[in-house]
């Protein structure tokens, strides 16, 4: 196990590095001159320039790449080029929000998910045919308008939780719980309905196998089949499409930060991207990337504790 760890962050830092190069070029392309965005149109063009040297964009975006790649591997993120703030601190300003979007949904969306699809798998017939239809609403409504009606419904009408705005959690674990809440409901609706699917079709081939109908003929307890020897076989499925769902959070994130007024992540990456902040793009895409290389590792190391014959392979 320690091996395969150690090969899956080897290529994932390999991965980081193609991807972190091919963002730099693609947003150092002719056409954006940064100098005149930050000093406005009305500076003279020997200031405009004289400012561009300055951040060091009249070197090749290959010099540039490497200098900024040296300075990331050993922490140094830079500092944005319209507020000279350090992107390190801006990033882990606002990673807390983000993270504990993300985390929320991803837990909602696993404990939701896998019981709606043993009972599913497991109670074919009437709640079969219903989670079945929850799962088609959750792929079809929209998730702006499952935003929208949460927020119209929940914090409008009814006064339960905020419309915008968050609390740390530092700050007030209560109010923060409030603030997430809503964000999180409406991040999770198309999760659920994508992993519980999957879960519910695990489950079902998993009891169709002999090893469980002889488990079952032997007198064993159905719970005991079930959660012991049915969910771990059958779980697999669900993890590997939890962890896709978790990677993919991150452009929902963007829009349901900008509805909440949440000051994440995405809503910064909206913000900076407009203005053609490398150093703050960049930093984002960093901490995307390792984002997606932990997710990614964690559960393959969940399948293979789970599942030996994929742990061998």
């Amino acid at each position: 196990m320690l091996s395969f760890i150690l090969r899956r962050l080897g290529s994932g830092l390999l991965l980081l590095v193609v991807i972190s190069a091919l963002a730099y070029l693609l947003l150092s392309l002719p056409g954006t001159d940064v100098g005149r965005h930050v000093l406005g149109p009305a500076a003279p063009q020997q200031a405009v320039d004289a400012h561009n040297a300055e951040l060091g964009l009249d070197r090749p975006v290959a010099v540039r790449y490497l200098d900024w790649l040296t300075s990331a591997l050993q922490g140094d993120l830079g500092r944005s080029w319209f507020t000279s703030e350090d992107v390190s601190r801006a990033l882990a300003n606002r990673l807390p929000v983000t993270v504990s979007l993300m985390v929320g949904v991803t837990l909602v969306t696993a404990v939701v998910s896998f019981v709606l699809g043993v009972w599913a798998g497991v109670r074919r017939g009437a709640v079969d045919r219903v989670v079945q239809t929850v799962g088609v609403l959750g792929y079809a409504l929209p998730g702006f308008l499952v935003t929208l009606v949460l927020v119209l419904v929940f914090a409008v009408r009814l006064g339960w939780f905020p419309a915008i705005g968050y609390t740390p959690l530092s700050q007030s674990p209560g109010g923060w719980l409030a603030t997430v809440t809503l964000p999180v409901l409406s991040l999770s609706v198309a999760g659920i309905a994508g992993v519980s699917q999957q879960v519910r079709s695990s489950v079902i081939e998993v009891m169709g196998r002999d090893y469980v109908r002889t488990l079952r003929s032997r007198g064993l307890p159905a719970s005991r089949v079930v959660f012991r020897h049915v969910l771990r076989s059958a779980a697999t499925p669900g993890l590997t499409v939890l962890g896709m769902q978790f990677v993919g959070l991150l452009g929902g994130a963007v829009i349901v930060e900008q509805i909440f007024g949440l000051p994440g992540i995405g809503a910064m990456t909206v913000q900076y991207t407009t203005r053609g902040d490398i150093p703050v793009i960049m930093g984002v895409v960093m901490v995307t990337v390792v984002g997606v290389i932990l997710t990614n590792l964690l559960v393959d190391v969940l399948v293979g504790w789970l599942n030996p014959k994929a742990r061998v392979s």
